[in-house]
């Protein structure tokens, strides 16, 4: 399948406009480039693979937007025939109104061809098999080879969901999860991303795994790990939404009722976690947090021990920090 994409080089302060009004013309999904730090809402959204700071914000922005090209070259646009010529005449109106009332820098558009593989499946060049301990981790594109059949195989394909098992916060957990697992836990993920750490938390022998993310994302991604590593759907249910602000959530949830809670996100994102994840644990219950970096440390132990849990281990990997603590029996 192949796709014409409109790229426009504007100003940060621009992009929210520019994408509501060529919303109105049926230009829609907008890919967004440019240098903004993450905000503390999008930091929120980052479970798993955590990126590296970027560099400083110049202000510029650019805006793809992606239209399906026929067989026959035709495009279609509101249900529509269309051509390039026309798409970017309307563009180019577009962006001169709104130049009238604000500024939107240089406006430029350029018009280039992909495909999907080009921005949907390009990642998978750079992930491969790889082993955590005695766990291979592989995608569903490369073969098992014949030393590695006697690991613990893990098929995991994190498609647009965060969590391959590369990032040490994700290692930092995989290894507290295997401490404290037994055939009878019940565990809660928040923050699932992919499944990696439920579906392992299954195949180390827990008896159900709960998980929660904000992304929508998350649910296919999970049902395809999920059938790969032949875990049922009655072993791990995904539900979808925030957990910390959404009551519905949490009820849905439910209280007093893990065994194990994990959570592989930001410090920031822990720190008002923890008092409401607190409730979904059962008496005894064990809580193991990563994405953690290390001057966040003391930040999230703070906020642990304010929830009135015990600390039980702080453990380390590169730069990276796991707190596991205990609810009171």
């Amino acid at each position: 399948m192949k796709w014409v994409k409109f790229r426009i080089k504007t100003l940060t302060e621009a992009e929210d406009i520019i994408i509501s009004t060529l919303y109105d013309i049926g230009l829609e999904g907008a890919q967004i480039e440019d240098k903004i730090p993450l905000t503390a809402a999008e930091k929120e959204q980052m479970f798993v693979d955590i990126l590296p700071d970027g560099p400083e914000d110049d202000g510029i922005a650019y805006l793809s937007f992606f239209v399906e090209e026929k067989e026959d070259g035709s495009l279609e646009v509101n249900g529509e025939a269309t051509t390039r010529e026309e798409i970017l005449e309307n563009v180019k109106a577009e962006l001169d109104d709104l130049r009238m009332f604000m500024d939107i820098g240089e406006g430029s558009v350029t018009i280039d061809e992909t495909e999907d593989i080009d921005w949907i499946n390009n990642w998978k060049q750079y992930f491969h098999q790889f082993t955590i301990d005695d766990v291979l981790v592989i995608p569903s594109w490369e073969e098992v080879a014949p030393e590695d059949e006697d690991k613990m195989i893990l098929h995991i394909d994190p498609g647009t969901a965060f969590g391959t098992g590369m990032h040490d916060t994700t290692q930092l957990c995989i290894r507290q999860l295997r401490k404290f697992i037994t055939p009878e836990t019940v565990l809660l993920d928040v923050g699932t991303g992919s499944g990696i750490l439920a579906i392992l938390s299954l195949m180390f022998g827990a008896k159900k795994a709960i998980g929660t993310d904000l992304d929508p994302c998350a649910i296919e991604a999970v049902a395809d790990n999920c059938k790969n590593n032949g875990i049922s759907p009655e072993q791990f249910e995904l539900l979808i939404g925030n957990i910390i602000t959404e009551k519905e959530v949490q009820d849905k949830v439910g209280y007093e009722c893990y065994d194990i809670v994990v959570a592989n996100i930001l410090a920031d994102v822990l720190v008002p976690l923890t008092p409401v994840i607190v409730n979904q644990m059962k008496k005894g219950g064990i809580y193991i947090t990563s994405g953690i970096i290390d001057d966040k440390e003391q930040t999230v132990v703070d906020a642990v021990k304010a929830a009135g849990l015990e600390v039980l281990e702080v453990t380390y990997q590169g730069e990276w920090v796991s707190v596991t603590a205990k609810k009171p029996e």
